[in-house]
């Protein structure tokens, strides 16, 4: 087994078997991290927040990216990115389709008990879970762009939309905001990756420039982590 160059990044632990660290690893926690925010940041921003609902697609979302996406990415590597070879393809192909089906099953009793037009965002979503992380279409869609559309934009609206089955001026504007932020995320993070694969230029200047996006990856990702904890915190304690 062989996770090249990855069991030492920041986010995987630095003990325990290898096969553990690279399943921490394949959540991407920080990211992850950043992407159930933005579904708490779009649910804060209801005028009445139904804690059962915030709590609802915080789960789905984990599944869904956290795990389905993430193992699907793996799938989809062609051997280039890093958590692959710890598992299976089976392996991947089964963990990917429970925690999507689970995600779905979620979803779904919500859509039809609270919010049909929550239904719009699964079916996109689910497009793009696809079409992003096995590079369909030739990759078309597997763009900064179109991951900071899928992965930004749409959890702040599907936070918002279970809350109030409605779209608001206010929260396609706070959409757009955390999209431009989960464009800092990626446009630091791929040459962040290169630079772990040993295709940066000399060493010790690939190593500073490695450093300064590791900063600007834990900056971005941390702030937006605390900024949905915060909102949560004061929308509950009001």
């Amino acid at each position: 087994m062989s996770t090249p160059g990855r069991l030492n990044e920041w986010f995987v632990p630095s003990v325990g078997p290898p096969r553990f660290r690279a399943a921490i690893g394949l959540l991407f926690l920080p990211y992850t991290g950043m992407v159930l925010s933005f579904t708490v940041i779009g649910s804060m921003l209801a005028e009445t927040v139904q804690w059962d609902r915030v709590a609802a697609i915080i789960v789905i979302y984990f599944l869904a990216l956290g795990i389905g996406a993430h193992a699907l990415d793996a799938v989809g590597s062609k051997g280039l990115k890093p958590w692959g070879a710890a598992f299976t393809r089976r392996q991947l192909w089964l963990l990917a389709a429970v925690s999507i089906g689970l995600a779905y099953a979620i979803g779904i009793y919500y859509i039809v008990k609270f919010a049909p037009l929550l239904a719009v965002i699964a079916v996109l979503e689910g497009f793009f879970l696809l079409a992003y992380n096995l590079e369909w279409f030739r990759g078309r869609f597997h763009t900064d762009g179109w991951f900071a559309f899928s992965w930004g934009f749409l959890p702040v609206l599907a936070g918002f939309v279970l809350q109030t089955n409605s779209v608001s001026p206010a929260a396609i504007m706070v959409a757009g905001s955390m999209a431009a932020l989960s464009l800092v995320e990626i446009k630091a993070s791929r040459p962040y990756k290169a630079l772990k694969r040993g295709a940066g230029g000399g060493a010790a200047e690939g190593r500073a420039q490695m450093e300064r996006l590791e900063a600007i990856l834990k900056a971005v990702s941390l702030g937006v982590i605390l900024l949905g904890i915060a909102l949560a915190v004061w929308r509950w304690s009001g």
